[in-house]
């Protein structure tokens, strides 16, 4: 049998290993993107850009995709086909958050100054008062991979009328809430009856967010950036 030369074994491991980790995963094992699980869904990732509520792309979102722990996007997965069948979609704004991104709304909260968005996300709402009113928080579920910002489209890609926009911070915006029309009300109940049919439990004070009530990390908040 016959040895390779020291040197030579040397080479052939270090091209190995830079080989193994020229594309290292960018995201844990037991995470997903969503466009991979789910072909078609739709993104509009607004934390990517600056239109948002704070009117600024935020930390740790370095490319416009959607993130979630693998069994809350199989999950999200059987909810997609169920609503295909009445030509109906998904459409996600927020999916996995850093925790840097949470920082970054945090340090916003705490400028009472910075109102660029007031009008559009937050009107009748004093700035100060959006920790205590449960809008904003210092830790969220969404960074511990399993809780989801979305509404419903058609298969085509149109909005789905919901009776208000994704993040605005307001009563208006309570799944219960009686100001949007019958239809509008009826379109925020059909997305949380087949979100809890599949497992997701709804947030009494935003008809768009749902968290996997098994995730699998109730107890971890991430921080590897969305890229």
């Amino acid at each position: 049998m016959r040895f390779l030369p020291l040197c030579l074994l040397v080479f052939a491991l270090l091209v190995f290993t830079a080989t193994t980790h020229a594309n290292p995963p960018l995201i844990p094992q037991d995470f997903a993107y969503l466009d991979d699980v789910i072909p078609g869904i739709r993104l509009e990732m607004d934390y990517y850009t600056a239109h948002n509520f704070v009117g600024k792309p935020i930390d740790g979102y370095i490319k416009p995709r959607a993130i979630l722990s693998r069994p809350a996007a199989d999950a999200l997965a059987a909810v997609q086909q169920e609503l295909s069948a009445f030509g109906l979609g998904l459409k996600i704004f927020d999916a996995y958050r850093p925790q840097r991104a949470v920082n970054h709304f945090v340090r916003w909260a705490a400028d009472p100054d910075d109102n660029l968005m007031k009008s559009k996300h937050y009107p009748n709402i004093d700035k100060s008062k959006l920790f205590k009113e449960g809008y904003i928080s210092s830790h969220s579920g969404h960074s511990r991979g399993s809780t989801v910002d979305l509404t419903l489209v058609s298969l085509s890609g149109e909005d789905i009328d919901m009776g208000g926009i994704f993040d605005f911070f307001g009563p208006e915006s309570w799944p219960t809430a009686p100001t949007p029309s019958p239809s509008q009300r009826a379109h925020r109940m059909l997305l949380q009856t087949v979100m809890e049919k599949h497992g997701f439990a709804p947030y009494s004070q935003e008809w768009w967010h749902f968290t996997l009530k098994n995730e699998p990390y109730p107890d971890i908040f991430f921080d590897f950036p969305v890229e």
